[in-house]
């Protein structure tokens, strides 16, 4: 797939050292199937098996406290994949640039979110893998149930008082210290309260940014283990959700936020920290399928972990003629002619792509994965051609259409058949934009789904609907400096609307897909 540009890490406390990815090894990949997650691993059965249950029971932690027992499609609908690499040194030669203190990564995507962990820390610090994993899961989480704005230390601070979850015999206990965060904690000068709630005025230096995401896990242990506190915060993020400023909205609900400082540090101070531990009986009882991958994605794996990582102009080509050879072995494995489709297709080889869907679909013809790269490979030519004939887009169409009828909630269906009216363009229908709209209440974690849903209410003229999409972006941790959702709320709220809104905001950046994107 293509790179999307949005990734979420979080970093280890020690230096990075360069590696070559060592995720292949002499155990056979399996791959276990579960209602929230699919994880690809080498580390054996009982292991895998054990992984993807604590990652079941660590959701349905979270769904019990925080009482959201109602998802807004069946199980398996938004799946989570998990690759489980051998070190923290693969996962930063996966994530490439910008990686040199990552222990671990996540891809909020329409067509599947995914993570990087690696099966041991290498000597990384005290960050070991399952705090890595439980962090990124966090955040898919959190938005997934909650689709609302989050102030930057929340969102990172609930995944770090989350992600220390002990699995013990009796039951997971909640609220266990984050001791990865001591030194930001005890020996830095630390974030004050006012500067936790405004920190999207500027830039955080390396050091205030991890006291974000240390003072964001005490602040977050403040108010989860006392009802008053958590009204307090409540108060805050309805406010923050209606546009008030952040500052604001806090000094409002909290009172005198150096007097908050004050009880912060009071409450880091205390001897004991509270915590909950929710017993197992209270958890469901996760059904975990697991099977070995078949040969020819065995053979596939290293390169198909890039692939999903994502490529650009540069790395795809590489990708896809090591993986011409490899694929050409396995001419009736749906998995790895799937696979190879889609490398091709970022390659810009249609042809060879085409050849490979066909062939998948000759071996399995509901594989949603090849009726997709069909519809783009068809869509794509229809593109490049500048054609004028509706039938030759209603035949491109189509591809998506079966996809969808399998699938009815597949959301990389519902979006490609929105952006098709781009790449044809001409205005999408309503069927097309009701059907993105819903692809967002499917996979609120796709940051580039839900600008594209915000620029279709505003070419509507629905300022507030588009408001509310883009302020999860707007706070946002992870967005660029000059964060474009942030700015489009700005010129909605001046006054403008419609395409002017989008024109303001400057090229590039208005949503609109002038190609099928590349997966």
């Amino acid at each position: 797939m293509r790179v999307s540009g949005w990734v979420r890490g979080i970093a280890v406390l020690a230096a990075a050292s360069a590696a070559c990815i060592s995720a292949a090894s002499e155990a056979k990949w399996l791959r276990a199937t579960s209602d929230h997650f699919v994880v690809y691993s080498s580390v054996g059965e009982a292991a895998l098996r054990k992984t993807a249950t604590q990652l079941e029971q660590f959701d349905g932690v979270m769904r019990i406290l925080h009482r959201a027992n109602t998802p807004p499609a069946e199980p398996g609908t938004n799946r989570v994949t998990v690759y489980v690499v051998n070190t923290a040194s693969d996962v930063r030669k996966l994530m490439g640039k910008g990686s040199g203190n990552v222990a671990g990564f996540y891809v909020p995507r329409v067509n599947g979110s995914i993570a990087f962990t690696p099966r041991s820390s290498g000597g990384d610090g005290d960050l070991q893998p399952q705090i890595v994993l439980f962090h990124e899961y966090a955040h898919h989480f959190l938005l997934g149930t909650f689709a609302a704005a989050y102030p930057a230390w929340f969102s990172e601070g609930y995944a770090e008082f989350v992600s220390t979850a002990r699995f013990e015999k009796d039951g997971v206990m909640v609220g266990v210290a984050a001791q990865h965060r001591a030194y930001s904690l005890f020996n830095t000068r630390g974030l004050s309260a006012e500067r936790l709630f405004d920190t999207g005025s500027r830039r955080l230096s390396d050091e205030e940014r991890g006291s974000l995401y240390a003072r964001g896990w005490l602040l977050t242990h403040y108010i989860m283990f006392d009802p008053a506190r958590g009204a307090t915060f409540r108060r805050y993020l309805d406010a923050l959700n209606t546009g008030v400023p952040s500052v604001t909205a806090a000094r409002t609900a909290f009172g005198d936020l150096r007097a908050l400082d004050r009880s912060l540090d009071a409450y880091l101070a205390q001897s004991r920290i509270p915590g909950i531990k929710i017993a197992y009986s209270r958890l469901p009882d996760p059904k975990i399928t697991v099977e070995p991958v078949s040969a020819g994605a065995e053979a596939l794996m290293a390169l198909r972990m890039e692939s999903e990582r994502g490529v650009n102009n540069k790395t795809a080509q590489p990708i896809y003629t090591r993986a011409k050879a490899i694929a050409a072995t396995y001419p009736t494995d749906p998995v790895a002619q799937g696979w190879f489709a889609e490398m091709a297709y970022d390659a810009v080889q249609d042809d060879d792509a085409e050849a490979a869907v066909d062939r998948a679909l000759a071996a399995d013809p509901k594989m949603a994965q090849a009726l997709l790269y069909k519809a783009r490979i068809h869509l794509r030519r229809a593109s490049a051609a500048s054609t004028k004939d509706a039938d030759v887009w209603k035949k491109a169409r189509i591809w998506v259409v079966k996809a969808n009828r399998l699938a009815p909630d597949d959301a990389e269906a519902l979006s490609l058949y929105y952006d098709s009216f781009g790449a044809e363009r001409t205005p999408p229908t309503k069927i097309a934009i009701d059907g993105v709209k819903r692809a967002l209440e499917l996979v609120p974690q796709d940051p580039e789904l839900r600008f594209k849903v915000a620029a279709q209410e505003i070419r509507d003229g629905d300022a507030e609907d588009a408001k509310r999409t883009l302020r999860p972006l707007a706070f946002d941790p992870h967005m660029p400096a000059d964060n474009p959702a942030a700015r489009l709320i700005r010129i909605l709220e001046s006054g403008k609307i419609g395409p002017e809104a989008l024109r303001l905001l400057g090229p590039g950046q208005d949503g609109v897909a002038e190609t099928p994107p590349a997966g």
